[in-house]
């Protein structure tokens, strides 16, 4: 190509020039990548290299004066252009083009592929900001009269659907009879991939109580406790009531007189309101809550309609403004001003909630721990670089009932990583992997965030810096939801709203109950 144009340092410019950061990447790969374009003359060859973390994705940041740009990549020698960014074809053949405007502080984000974790590629290709968009502001103001609209809508929203507008047209429910073994449930919980199920009582024609994963990881370290009266053997007929009594007793929940009480099964009917299902999913620090309805008026024999939790509401939500998302202003912030999820601390900041994070070669009895003592329901793992490599989550443990994996393990000797591969199925590389890491940027809005959620299988989004993929925080679906987040959406109103019931009959398949 012949040379034409002026030629501008990476990194300034001549005196008097306002220079704009440009970072530009090729994310498909190669031996040596280099940069060229107008304002290299189109002769000097600038190299660009490897993101940190993702060999294949190459980068380089240029200063460059405000105006229209053509480049082009030279990869392997061979020159090319991206055709998933702006270009036109010229007189040095199809090259991509880049408009920067006049705002020196713009800095974009990076481009990460070639994962197999979950990217928002319209998040992570916003590699340089192009036609005549002005840049990306991430202090997004909103008014305090904007953000009392926002209150009053999400309010009224949650004040006037119902449990039952969350039941699917058909499905399949399971729940566990008390008097099953300890073993045998938790095998079913993995067989059905789930990690929840209630509990119901013949003798009460009642459901009593949930077994969830949380129940296995303290049996786990009930198991590994050298002081524990629970032997490996014992769990072949130890019932699911006896383990829930014993449970009473490891947590110290007896009376004033030593006696052991138990809680009351959270449940909700079908026709409350789903600002009390969510207030009671919340007060209650469960992760969901049976939606039962019965016939008679004690209440005995209740049907099993659904299992209610924060990520049904969500996508309720989400789907009912996802076309009038203008109507909430609160949604157009960005997460990093908004009190919710974990944050890796900085220096100064001691109000938000710490993250927690841990190596591959981190103890699974050190996840463990930190699911029951930290109250945390997943755990990023990171590289030395503290960059993402995947998420141990709460729900995970249930792969240990594979093959009765868990009768002859080590807490303290086996690895996270090791309990990672446990979870994959042999033939995962060739159907096509499952995400389990699903990332987001700090600057992005919360609507962004909350749809990203509301996809179905999806319970919480890590925020990761651009590029390098370091873990900056983590959102969950109960982080949206969340005490201090719910009361700037639901300020009281003196007022509550109401809506008509539905009144037709939500077909369910079939209601297992494993005895």
């Amino acid at each position: 190509m012949s040379n034409s144009g002026m030629n501008y340092g990476r990194e300034g410019g001549g005196a008097g020039t306002i220079l704009t950061p440009a970072r530009f990447v090729w994310p498909y790969g190669g031996r040596s990548v280099y940069l060229s374009g107008s304002f290299t003359g189109w002769s000097e060859h600038w190299p660009m290299t490897p993101v940190e973390g993702c060999p294949t994705v190459f980068q380089t940041i240029c200063s460059l004066p405000p105006g229209y740009h053509q480049y082009k990549f030279i990869v392997d020698g061979e020159w090319r252009h991206d055709e998933h960014q702006p270009f036109v074809t010229g007189n040095y053949g199809t090259v991509n083009t880049i408009l920067l405007s006049r705002e020196p502080d713009f800095n974009p984000a990076v481009l990460t592929s070639g994962s197999s974790m979950d990217v928002d590629n319209e998040v992570f290709q916003q590699v340089v900001r192009v036609s005549d968009a002005t840049p990306f502001d991430p202090l997004v103001r909103v008014s305090e009269a904007d953000l009392a609209v926002s209150r009053q809508r999400i309010s009224v929203f949650l004040s006037t659907h119902m449990a039952y507008e969350l039941l699917p047209e058909s499905g399949k429910v399971i729940a566990l009879d008390v008097e099953l073994p300890v073993k045998q449930a938790f095998h079913i919980l993995y067989e059905q991939g789930i990690s929840t199920a209630p509990l119901w009582d013949f003798s009460k024609g009642q459901f009593v109580g949930v077994l969830s994963a949380l129940d296995f990881i303290l049996i786990m370290r009930e198991l590994g406790s050298h002081g524990s009266n629970l032997t490996e053997e014992e769990l072949e007929t130890h019932t699911i009531s006896a383990w829930k009594e014993a449970k009473l007793y490891l947590s110290k929940q007896t009376n004033d007189h030593g006696k052991v009480f138990s809680k009351r099964l959270v449940r909700v009917g079908p026709d409350e309101n789903l600002k009390d299902v969510t207030l009671k999913i919340l007060q209650n620090r469960v992760a969901t809550v049976p939606v039962t309805h019965s016939f008679s008026d004690d209440g005995s024999y209740p049907q099993l309609l659904y299992l209610a939790s924060l990520s049904e509401i969500l996508r309720l939500v989400c789907r009912y403004f996802r076309h009038s998302t203008s109507s909430l202003p609160i949604l157009q912030l960005p997460i990093c001003s908004l009190p919710l999820g974990s944050w890796v601390p900085k220096i100064g900041e001691s109000s938000r909630q710490p993250l927690v994070i841990l190596r591959p070669n981190s103890t699974l009895s050190a996840a463990l721990n930190l699911f029951v003592q930290a109250e945390v329901s997943s755990i990023p793992i990171v590289d030395d670089n503290d960059s993402l490599l995947d998420v141990y989550s709460r729900s995970d443990i249930t792969a240990l009932a594979k093959d009765k994996i868990y009768t002859h393990i080590n807490l303290e000797e086996m690895t996270i990583h090791q309990a990672l591969q446990l979870g994959q199925e042999p033939y995962a590389s060739q159907v096509g992997t499952t995400q389990r890491c699903h990332m987001c940027l700090r600057s992005d809005s919360l609507h962004k965030v909350m749809e990203r959620l509301a996809k179905p299988g999806v319970r919480r989004v890590v925020i990761v810096e651009a590029g390098s993929k370091r873990v900056e925080g983590i959102v969950s679906v109960g982080d949206i939801f969340s005490i201090r987040l719910l009361v700037m959406w639901m300020s009281c109103f003196d007022k509550v709203y109401w809506c008509r019931g539905r009144t037709d009959v939500v077909n369910l398949d079939c209601c297992l109950v494993f005895t």
